[in-house]
């Protein structure tokens, strides 16, 4: 008996899913999200799009920020949209009424105890081989966060708590001080 092939989804498949529906498309394949995320979670979120979005204002800066639920399609021809916990894209041309197609320029993503290995391996991959310029991962609940930044191919990685001053490397003069933040 032959197997069953695994259905393949396609770009139109993800943006007919019910508005209440979260999930993302990869390489083909619905993920979908399946816990609310946590109190913690959204209040990191939060804290980080507000100071991110004041400092762009601030420096009256081309870039946008925008929080999840915001779909990137990282490249062109591809069969893998995303929905980053934050993404910060300074291409203008990048963005369309459905979201961003190519990559962020800064993408940050805050842990889950479900999906941790999703944000660490898969995401972090995608991220790399999509040109993302820098990559953030939070660990709420190991107090540190991840700091990946695009060095030739290849990201290079330094590692940060709760308690430092996280400089960002797509801007020259701003540095995240997560001891101020409140959560």
């Amino acid at each position: 008996m032959p197997l069953a092939q695994a259905k393949i989804y396609t770009e139109e498949d993800y943006y007919n899913l019910s508005e209440n529906v979260r999930a993302e498309l990869i390489e083909g394949n619905l993920i979908y999200n399946q816990a609310a995320p946590s109190r913690i979670h959204q209040a990191i979120l939060s804290e980080l799009h507000t100071v991110i979005n004041n400092y762009i204002k601030s420096k009256g800066g081309s870039c946008r920020v925008y929080p999840a639920p915001f779909a990137v399609k990282l490249r062109e021809n591809c069969k893998t949209i995303v929905e980053p916990d934050i993404s910060v894209i300074c291409d203008k041309n990048k963005l369309t009424d459905r979201g961003c197609t190519g990559a962020p320029d800064w993408i940050i993503e805050i842990v889950s105890p479900s999906n941790s290995s999703h944000d660490y391996i898969l995401k972090l991959n995608l991220y790399a081989n999509a040109g993302v310029r820098e990559y953030w991962i939070v660990d709420p609940y190991k107090e540190r966060i991840f700091v990946y930044r695009l060095e030739q191919e290849h990201f290079e990685v330094e590692t940060y708590t709760f308690h430092d001053r996280i400089p960002v490397g797509i801007y020259a003069d701003l540095q995240i001080d997560f001891a101020s933040l409140d959560f």
